[in-house]
């Protein structure tokens, strides 16, 4: 589970949201959910897929499922289910993700290695351009197709790959310094891996993601 922290990208309410119109809090979050069960999907060969399938991996409701793709057109066919490379494109037309987004990622260390080689942005239009670490040691070593950089070349790199998104894996008490250096200099998204509870400015957000949180969402439904 993830929380937000500083401007409301989007309402709490969950009516019919129309093409061009702001998604809610609660369809935008299924539509990811979706979207990523669809990725995988067509990674493994799937060409279509039910809205019960969906449901299965996702456990949302098929039934919310259908009425979620129904607000947005026709995507599926009775008996057939919905086309996977079709209902891709769709959503991701609808998440307004369908370009190329590129990312730097702060931290070296094995958090941000795994992330820096994982190609889980990559299946999403995500791409990271660039890693930065605080540690001499680290600085100049590859990772991946990447060389870890100095956080003294954050601006400049910011501004010549146009970066708009940030994964901090670092530690809790480097976290805030380096959102404020963030913020400064133009990024708007900043994905939190850390515990630190980011103060950022009204027109950036922070999204802090905790396996601990989660698992304990988990536990509830599992023990309730």
């Amino acid at each position: 589970m993830s929380y937000t922290v500083g401007r409301d990208l989007v309402g709490e309410t969950d009516g019919d949201d129309k093409p061009g119109e702001k998604l809610s809090l609660g369809v935008a979050a299924r539509l990811s959910r979706y979207l990523q069960v669809l990725t995988q999907a067509r990674k493994i060969g799937k060409e279509t897929i039910s809205s019960q399938e969906l449901a299965d991996y996702t456990h949302v409701n098929s039934t919310q499922i259908r009425r979620d793709l129904s607000g947005f057109g026709k995507f599926g066919k009775r008996g057939v289910g919905y086309n996977v490379d079709s209902l891709v494109t769709q959503i991701r037309k609808i998440l307004r993700t369908s370009g190329q987004h590129n990312i730097a990622l702060f931290g070296a260390g094995h958090l941000g290695t795994a992330i820096a080689t994982s190609d889980i942005f990559a299946d999403h239009g995500f791409r990271i351009v660039a890693v930065f670490d605080t540690d001499d040691e680290k600085v100049g070593i590859r990772i991946g197709p990447l060389t870890v950089r100095a956080n003294a070349e954050l601006r400049a790199v910011v501004e010549d790959e146009e970066i708009v998104v940030a994964i901090l894996a670092v530690p809790a008490p480097a976290a805030q310094a380096l959102a404020d250096d963030l913020a400064d200099a133009g990024v708007k998204i900043i994905f939190n891996y850390s515990d630190a509870l980011l103060q950022v400015p009204p027109e950036v957000t922070v999204h802090t993601s905790s396996p601990a949180v989660d698992l304990l969402y988990a536990l509830y439904f599992y023990l309730t």
